[in-house]
């Protein structure tokens, strides 16, 4: 029995609509930077080049995000998957196609956000500069997985896929609409480097990363159907098991920092268990 509504059908037609085309952009921004590091790094190292090129805006950036600590280290969260993805389970029942592209862009993010750490080995800022001399916020972090911020692209994937998800018709809409979701995107990226975990261009490479790999996402699940079985309800046990373990699992990070966003994810999570034990017990009995 599968679960088909009005809103995955146009979240569907939505990701028809996503074109390779839309990876040029990106691709070309991290053309330019890596050659950028290659060509012009005077005699230097490309790691060395890369952290002084921005020390200044390192600094800058912290100093002034680090301003509202409660905030950043709040925002900094939704760069965790166990944090984020809760906040769209609900789609799981309404939206499942979202969910196919949310799944196989999570898998493609691992190994490469992994890949990329280690080809880079990039000193994190507290491994590097005095930690007396920048905010930290939260638990220091200091070892060479600086680039690319996977933070970042673990929140580019959510906020990509939400935005071409439900992107509108009218062309003057869209403008406003993808404005508000990059946006969006960039404030809970450079949270990152608010709570003094990277670098600014680590989080700029992270979030393009994280756009590029959810538009290859969706045209995966576009050819093909890796995840249908999302949508049948018979499935929906192992759904709800997997909300009260999850859900478990935000209430030990409650008891051991107590953040309202973590209060957010753990009211949705809640919520999207109801309405999928309802909907199971439903169209079964």
């Amino acid at each position: 029995m599968l679960n088909d509504s009005k809103l995955d059908r146009r979240v569907s037609d939505n990701f028809r609509n996503v074109k390779f085309g839309l990876l040029i952009p990106p691709f070309s921004l991290l053309l330019l930077f890596g050659f950028y590091f290659i060509l012009f790094n005077e005699g230097d190292s490309c790691i060395d080049r890369y952290i002084n090129i921005q020390k200044d805006l390192f600094f800058y950036f912290n100093r002034q995000l680090s301003e509202f600590p409660n905030l950043q280290f709040n925002l900094t969260q939704l760069g965790d998957v166990l944090v984020f993805f809760p906040l769209i389970t609900i789609f799981i029942i309404y939206a499942p196609k979202l969910w196919e592209a949310l799944l196989t862009s999570a898998i493609l993010s691992l190994v490469m956000s992994a890949t990329l750490k280690k080809l880079f080995a990039v000193p994190r800022p507290a491994a590097i500069f005095d930690n007396e001399s920048f905010v930290i916020i939260g638990r220091a972090l200091s070892g060479n997985t600086s680039l690319p911020s996977g933070h970042s692209i673990a929140a580019f994937i959510v906020i990509t896929i939400l935005l071409f998800a439900f992107m509108p018709k009218k062309n003057k809409h869209k403008i406003i609409w993808s404005l508000f979701f990059l946006t969006l995107g960039l404030v809970i990226s450079f949270s990152r480097v608010g709570v003094g975990a990277h670098y600014p261009f680590d989080v700029i490479v992270g979030s393009t990363i994280g756009y590029i790999v959810a538009i290859i996402g969706i045209q995966i699940n576009n050819k093909v159907s890796c995840w249908t079985w999302i949508k049948n309800i018979k499935y929906y046990p192992y759904f709800i098991l997997f909300l009260i373990i999850w859900i478990g699992v935000i209430i030990a990070k409650i008891l051991v920092n107590n953040l309202p966003i973590f209060y957010f994810s753990l009211f949705s999570l809640v919520l999207s268990l109801c309405l999928i034990t309802i909907a199971y017990v439903q169209k079964r009995y």
